[in-house]
This record gives structure tokens, C-alpha cells and sequence, in this order.
């Protein structure tokens, strides 16, 4: 449970930004459909409509068309263009130029038989006979717009319902797309719990037995030996700490008192010596006294450790560490491989390494962010390739 629970967090970030870009592909895909479904059955809808006018409008276009008959053979009689009130119309000749129009929307559509232009109804008809010249007859009716309020209204239920429902298929789908990785993260902190159990109590012999060593007793060749098991022991306990602090972050209590922070640096960066020796990397302090804090000494303590640690592995050999301490800034800066910004914009997720070269689980610089963010802590990272990089914490 106590894995599962330190998982919380890091899970919730990757489903997240997991989540959002499943979540925007499947929702624009969902939209499309939705969309091109919703125009189908406006187009079908608006068809069905100007089917059922149509009666209405040949009715209206014959009764125009005995008039017109009416009117070219008494045309010296009449001399008047016939007019409805129940529909305005229009007669152009083969040319499609007007001869005559009390039409509303003089926009015309010669290809269609009926359509809706301008919230009116057009009908075109060719008469058998070109009375008055008209080849073409076209009948206008208001559109009162009461199938498109009615369309609009089924497309808006139907839309919403099916977005519901295919996000709540998505939400499923998602779960299931989600379970591969949730399984090999709680797979990953349970194999990270059982080593650190494992680990234990031989780290506490090691480290325990050769404190009690009185190494000026030893002659050198037994002094380097017992100098190297010491390092490896410092390096196992550092990793040890590191998979402790994982595990059980969120049942650690903080006892946070005036911390007296020049001398914690001081001595994190003694204890160190003896690693970065290996690499013959030369630490350059710059620490102010009387600096201070109020935090948990073991927390601080962890946060400045992983910073010198991931100093001392990404560093070249012969490389500078550069400690320095200040009011309100400490900074930890290495002459070592350096990042890329791609490489920045990951590096407090945990178990990313940029460096399969280097040991290590990637969880150092995610405690890091994990404790600097529950003391408001200001981290900024700066890094040049073959360089080297520059981490600066503020409060």
C-alpha cells in the first residue's frame, strides 16, 4: 500500500498528460463524427422538407403557368404581368436573363429543381410552351424556418447525447489503455520496495564496521581497499536512503526546526569527498555562515545530497563541483555532460535517465522536486551540452 500511495502523484501526472492527448485526439474524432452525422441529417431533413413543399410550389407554378398562357394570348388585352399572393415568381428566357421578377431574392440557382436562398423557397420549372419567351418559371414561398428550429433542436440533443455517451466509452477505453503502464509502474515500485527491504541490513553492517575501522593503523594497500569498500558503502546507503524516502514519503512526519544550513553543506559535501575522488573531481565551496532555514534536517539534507550525487555522476573526469551558499540561494553547479532543453523540460519526472551509461533508477532529482515543493522551494536549472549544468534553489 505504501508504494501504491508514493505512486499517487507521478501516476496522476502521467495519466494526465496521457489522458489529455487521448482524451483531445478522441474528442475531435468524436466531434467529426458527430459533426458529419449532424450535416447528413440537416442535408436529409432539409430535402424531406422541400419534397413535401414541392406539391405546394407545382400547384403554384401551374396556376402560373395557365396565367401566363392566359396573358400571351390576350397579351393586347391584359398587358399585366399575373401576381399571387400566396407566392412571388419570376420568368427568364433560355439565356437565363429576367423578362420579368416581383421575386425577394434575385439570387437563382438554374441547376436546382428546389432550394432555400435567403429564407425563401425557390421552384424552378420548364414549361412545355415559352410563353412570353419564359423558359424557365420560378416560384418563391417564405421559408418560416419552423423544420430548422426543429432540425436544430434534434441535432443539439442527438450531439450531446452521443459526445456523452462516446466519452463515457472513452473513459473506458482510456482505463484499459491506461492499464499497461499503471502495471509496469506498481510492478517497478514493488520490485523498488523489496530491494530496499532487502538492503537493509547489510548496508548497516557495511557502513557500521567500517566506521570502527581505525584506518592510520593500515599500511596503504589495506587503506585504499577498506577507502573503496567505504565508497561503495557511502554509494549503496545514498541509493538506499533515496528508494526510503519513495517508499514511505508520505508517511515521513516533518520535524522542521532553525537549520543551520552552512554547517549541513559543509558536512554533505565532506561526506562526499570520498565518491568524487573516484572521478578526481575537485569541490570548490563557497558558503557563507550563519545561514539558515527552517526545515526537516533530513529532508535538506536528502535534497542537497541527490544535487552533489547527480553533480559527481554526470561530471567528466578531473571535472569542478561548485557549491556555494548564500542569503536565500544555494547553488550546485558541475563541469560535466550537460542537458539539452528537451532533456530539462523531463527532469524532475521521476524514473527518466538520460544517461544509460550511469546508474541509477532516475528517482534523485524527483525527490528533489517532491521536497522542494513542500517547502516552497525555488528551483531553476539552467545547461549547455558538454558544458555542464546549473541548478540554483531559492526560498
Amino acid at each position: 500500500m505504501l508504494v501504491l500511495k508514493s505512486l499517487d502523484i507521478d501516476l496522476t501526472k502521467s495519466e494526465t498528460r496521457t489522458l489529455l492527448g487521448f482524451g483531445f485526439l478522441y474528442s475531435f474524432l468524436i466531434l467529426v463524427i458527430i459533426g458529419v452525422v449532424s450535416f447528413i441529417y440537416y442535408t436529409f431533413q432539409k430535402d424531406l422538407m422541400l419534397q413535401e413543399k414541392r406539391q405546394v410550389l407545382q400547384e403554384y407554378s401551374n396556376n402560373l403557368v395557365f396565367r401566363l398562357k392566359d396573358l400571351h394570348v390576350n397579351f393586347d388585352k391584359y398587358k399585366y404581368y399575373p401576381r399571387d399572393e400566396n407566392f412571388n415568381s419570376a420568368i427568364f428566357d433560355s439565356d437565363k436573363k429576367q423578362i420579368f421578377s416581383t421575386l425577394k431574392s434575385n439570387k437563382i440557382n438554374f441547376d436546382e429543381v428546389a432550394y432555400i436562398s435567403k429564407n425563401k423557397i425557390h421552384f424552378i420549372e420548364k414549361p412545355e410552351s415559352y410563353y412570353l419567351g419564359a423558359k424557365y418559371i420560378i416560384v418563391e414561398v417564405p421559408d418560416d424556418g419552423l423544420w430548422y428550429i426543429k432540425v436544430r433542436g434534434e441535432i443539439i440533443t442527438f450531439s450531446f447525447a452521443a459526445f456523452i455517451f462516446m466519452m463515457f466509452i472513452g473513459y473506458f477505453i482510456s482505463k484499459l489503455f491506461l492499464k499497461p503502464m499503471r502495471d509496469a509502474l506498481h510492478l517497478l515500485d514493488r520490485f523498488i520496495k523489496d530491494t530496499t527491504h532487502e538492503l537493509n541490513t547489510p548496508i548497516s553492517a557495511i557502513i557500521a564496521n567500517v566506521e570502527m575501522i581505525d584506518k592510520d593503523s593500515l599500511d596503504e594497500k589495506t587503506a585504499r581497499k577498506v577507502n573503496r569498500i567505504d565508497i561503495g558503502a557511502k554509494t549503496i546507503s545514498n541509493i538506499y536512503e533515496d528508494l526510503t524516502f519513495l517508499t514511505l514519503n508520505n508517511k515521513i512526519i516533518s520535524e522542521n526546526k532553525k537549520l543551520d544550513l552552512s554547517s549541513i553543506v559543509k558536512q554533505r559535501v565532506e561526506y562526499f569527498e570520498s565518491l568524487a575522488t573516484i572521478k578526481k573531481i575537485n569541490f570548490v565551496l563557497d558558503v557563507e555562515d550563519n545561514i539558515t532555514f527552517i526545515c526537516d534536517a533530513k529532508k535538506f539534507s536528502k535534497l542537497l545530497d541527490n544535487l552533489i550525487s547527480n553533480a559527481i555522476k554526470y561530471n567528466k573526469i578531473g571535472g569542478t563541483i561548485s557549491v556555494s551558499l548564500k542569503d536565500k540561494l544555494m547553488v550546485v553547479e558541475d563541469t560535466g555532460k550537460g542537458m539539452s532543453k528537451e532533456n530539462l523540460d523531463n527532469l524532475f519526472e521521476r524514473y527518466t535517465r538520460f544517461d544509460k551509461s550511469v546508474g541509477g533508477f532516475g528517482i534523485g532529482l524527483n525527490i528533489v522536486s517532491l521536497i522542494a515543493k513542500e517547502y516552497k522551494l525555488k528551483i531553476d536549472v539552467s545547461s549547455e551540452l558538454k558544458v555542464g549544468t546549473r541548478i540554483e534553489v531559492s526560498w
